[in-house]
């Protein structure tokens, strides 16, 4: 008789996806409770971080903070998560503007119940069964998810490329263009591609500087 071996696999995250409706969530924050419906009409920024008190995600919560202002200059709220404790985020709010001298303005979600986590795919079984890996979402006003990126947990995001993207975001919803890699205000963005044989042919004297048919840039 033949042996059955069985096998395991680790479950599937569900991730949300792009250019639909970003997942609900009504949770306790140390702001008080906050849902998705109170950011309507604003930019959101919703980033996970595996624990407090821990090095790397102090560096993006001081980085967060201190860029919170140039942010809400661009119509946009910022929210934290962990799987941690509402006393615990208080905690280390505090020691935050102990030892590092920021303020923290804007609001964390205890999510000890992984409801939030679980609906945005920030548990990666592959990385840990019990934390949040480094998640980080941009909603926008209509509360569709636009962006969203995945850290490992041992390497920190950088805040100003979620500044940077943002900006591009904003740039292509006000002027229905797309950037280039790593583009910024005030430098060229990309026209979008001609769609037929006869506005490919008229493309050339639009005055874009065009490189060829499918690539046209402009001021903006």
């Amino acid at each position: 008789m033949n042996a059955v071996t069985e096998t395991t696999s680790e479950p599937e995250v569900a991730l949300p996806r792009l250019n639909e409706p970003a997942p609900h969530f009504d949770a306790l924050t140390t702001h008080g409770q906050k849902a998705l419906t109170d950011y309507r009409g604003k930019w959101l920024i919703l980033f996970s971080h595996p624990a407090d008190f821990t090095p790397v995600c102090t560096t993006e919560f001081t980085a967060f903070a201190r860029r919170a202002n140039d942010f809400a200059a661009l119509n946009t709220d910022l929210i934290g998560l962990s799987i941690d404790s509402h006393y615990a985020h208080i905690a280390w709010v505090r020691s935050i503007k102990d030892s590092f001298g920021v303020d923290v303005p804007f609001p964390i979600i205890a999510d000890l119940d992984m409801k939030v986590a679980q609906a945005y795919g920030m548990i990666q079984p592959g990385a840990s069964d019990t934390q949040a890996v480094r998640a980080t979402f941009v909603i926008d006003p209509d509360g569709v998810l636009r962006a969203m990126v995945y850290y490992p947990m041992t390497n920190g995001r950088s805040v100003d490329e979620f500044y940077r993207l943002l900006q591009a975001l904003q740039a292509s919803d006000s002027h229905k263009i797309a950037t280039p890699e790593n583009w910024k205000p005030g430098e060229d963005v990309i026209v979008p591609t001609p769609q037929t044989t006869h506005a490919a042919e008229a493309r050339m004297s639009e005055g874009y500087d065009t490189k060829d048919w499918y690539f046209s840039t402009k001021a903006l």
